[in-house]
């Protein structure tokens, strides 16, 4: 699994996350609540490398990744789709992603870009249109994609709604519950309670930096005054 033990991650010097512990598991989605200002987003980019980690240890599947470079960490099977849709806005869809393959050979580029045109159709439409051209949906769609070029065993998805309709919504909640049954670990950054339920095995909510609550999707559909309790 993919394991947080302790982690204190600083941004412009300054410690946005204190000892935050928690895990992802092969084939489970672990949904991190919290509100703005909580260090969801600064937890996505310490564990992917973006910014340091000054305290505690991550592993994935055992090995220890802790303030290794970004490549170094995707090419350890964990990769990051940071917040706000982001993509190589003035290359085609079909070179966005090709972009993301330089750990691959020739052959796992063509296999890896056939399983995410399939998983999403949408692209495959889309092969040569600019993506900086396409809706705010697509370029989430390809994101993600950009993400699993890399084949990992684990993907941080950070603020995977935000600002889409709920259409678009429902499609990625397909989505991310099919990666989590081919085996991927999810760990998903979510604003709206609801999807994260609707998604998660396990809940943490973050405050101030620190975790506040770890506890299964299950205990908190049944009793939602944890959630309340934890945020505020």
């Amino acid at each position: 699994m993919l394991e947080l033990s302790g982690v204190t991650i600083e941004k412009d010097g300054i410690a946005v996350l204190k000892d935050v512990s928690l895990s992802v598991e092969p084939g489970k989605v672990t949904a991190l609540l919290g509100a703005n200002g909580a260090g969801k987003s600064e937890l996505v980019l310490g564990i992917a490398g973006l910014l340091p980690v000054t305290g505690g240890e991550i592993r994935a599947d055992g090995k220890p990744i802790t303030g290794q470079a970004p490549n170094l960490i995707r090419a350890a099977g964990v990769a990051a789709v940071p917040e706000g849709h982001q993509v190589l806005s003035k290359l085609s869809v079909d070179d966005n992603l090709r972009a993301a393959a330089s750990l691959l050979s020739l052959s796992e580029t063509k296999e890896a870009l056939d399983r995410i045109y399939a998983l999403f159709p949408e692209l495959a439409e889309r092969k040569r249109q600019i993506a900086g051209t396409m809706s705010g949906g697509q370029q989430q769609m390809l994101a993600i994609g950009h993400a699993l070029m890399a084949r990992p065993r684990y993907v941080l998805i950070d603020e995977m709604s935000l600002g889409l309709a709920p259409l678009i919504v429902k499609r990625l909640v397909g989505v991310v519950s099919e990666l989590a049954a081919s085996g991927v670990g999810v760990l998903l950054v979510e604003q709206f309670v609801e999807v994260a339920l609707q998604l998660a095995s396990d809940i943490v909510v973050l405050r101030k930096g620190q975790v506040r609550l770890a506890s299964t999707a299950e205990a908190i559909a049944e009793n939602r005054e944890l959630i309340t309790d934890a945020y505020f």
